[in-house]
């Protein structure tokens, strides 16, 4: 698609919280993108939908654009934010249609059903990525500057947290037991946690993890800790909990020569949430300097100690943005299928680790995510 200068065409399906709160959004936002087609049958949602893209028009069903693929108002770019389990069969759909695919993450239930796609992608020569939107949080931004800066030295330990209190079950998909569903905390915020710390540090080699259900009826994990040992010997500590009373730093990264230490959340969804867009006036995805990490040796942030370290703005709009120069042929997928497998083989591991109570050694260490 090298030399397209109109904007490419979007098919979004699925307009539940993935869908409405932050592809829809982050698609209108980007230069070159436009959203013209949502998938779902819900009135609700259409109504919704409709309310903040009034030019928008609807399909029942996946089929219905791949009935278009060859006509006059075919789409350019899938974006499939549907439930977890039609991951799979929805982007392999649209790739045997011949059109390039958004999956929001994880891809799928398993590496190899990612490693599958991906070769069918290749195949096609179509553009498969994956939604990791996590590693344009402002925080993650920070530390991989600072860990390129050599603020830290070699860094030792790696602690990550994603954590909310959350003590009363929703309902509905990602708290079903049902293994078809692909839900609970390990798939679902373990995917961020996992894909940054992998990026951060490179491959892992050794997979520890505790899963458990908390919460009163609870059919799936929600508080869940991992430990991975990585190829180049920095160990992460990997927290997902929705069971959490007193939250803990978003990241403790210690390493040879000083610590950082970063409370809060990246404010992004929650302002995506609260119906903010992204603009070009700036402003976007910037904190409070109050909400600052800090970096130091010996000192305790809790008490002030050790220098404040100004926290980069979070840029969600940066991962559609690569995705439109992707499909036009002037620049790299953002996040590639490779990628997503290689953190699937972790939290495929953390599964088989949690149930037996063992530590779970990779058979090999992969390059995959660094493709």
């Amino acid at each position: 698609m090298t030399g397209i200068t109109t904007p490419l065409r979007v098919g979004l399906v699925g307009y539940g919280l993935a869908g409405s709160v932050f592809h829809a959004p982050l698609i209108a936002a980007t230069e070159g993108l436009v959203l013209d087609t949502v998938v779902t049958s819900n009135e609700e949602r259409r109504a919704q939908a409709r309310a903040e893209f009034p030019d928008v028009t609807f399909a029942a069903s996946p089929d219905e654009l791949w009935a278009r693929a060859d006509g006059p108002d075919a789409l350019d770019l899938i974006v499939i934010a549907s439930p977890n389990r039609t991951h799979v069969p929805i982007a392999t759909a649209a790739l045997k249609a011949g059109l390039p695919v958004v999956v929001d993450k994880p891809i799928a239930g398993t590496a190899a059903e990612a490693r599958e796609l991906a070769a069918l992608a290749e195949e096609r020569g179509l553009l498969l990525s994956v939604f990791q939107n996590r590693r344009w949080d402002n925080d993650f931004l920070t530390l991989a500057r600072l860990i390129a800066d050599g603020e830290l030295g070699d860094v030792q330990r790696f602690e990550s947290r994603f954590e909310r209190w959350r003590p009363q079950l929703k309902g509905g998909w990602r708290e079903s037991g049902d293994p078809q569903e692909i839900g609970g905390l390990l798939y679902d915020l373990g995917s961020h946690v996992v894909d940054q710390a992998l990026m951060l540090f490179g491959p892992a080699v050794q997979v520890y993890a505790e899963t458990d259900a908390r919460r009163p009826g609870s059919a799936t994990d929600d508080d869940t800790f991992l430990a991975l040992t990585h190829a180049n010997g920095v160990r992460s500590h990997l927290y997902v909990s929705a069971t959490t009373a007193q939250l803990g730093p978003r990241f403790r990264v210690l390493g040879s020569k000083a610590g950082y230490v970063k409370h809060g959340l990246d404010p992004q969804e929650a302002a995506l949430r609260d119906g903010l867009r992204p603009s070009a006036d700036g402003g976007w995805g910037e904190e409070p300097e109050e909400l600052w990490g800090r970096i130091g040796s010996g000192e305790s942030p809790l008490t002030g100690g050790g220098a404040p370290v100004r926290t980069l703005p979070g840029d969600y709009p940066a991962y559609y943005a690569a995705v439109a120069d992707a499909v036009r042929g002037k620049g790299d997928n953002p996040v590639t299928a490779l990628q997503a497998a290689a953190a699937l083989d972790v939290l495929e591991a953390a599964r088989r680790s949690a149930r037996e109570g063992v530590t779970v050694t990779l058979p090999t260490v992969s390059e995959e995510q660094t493709a």
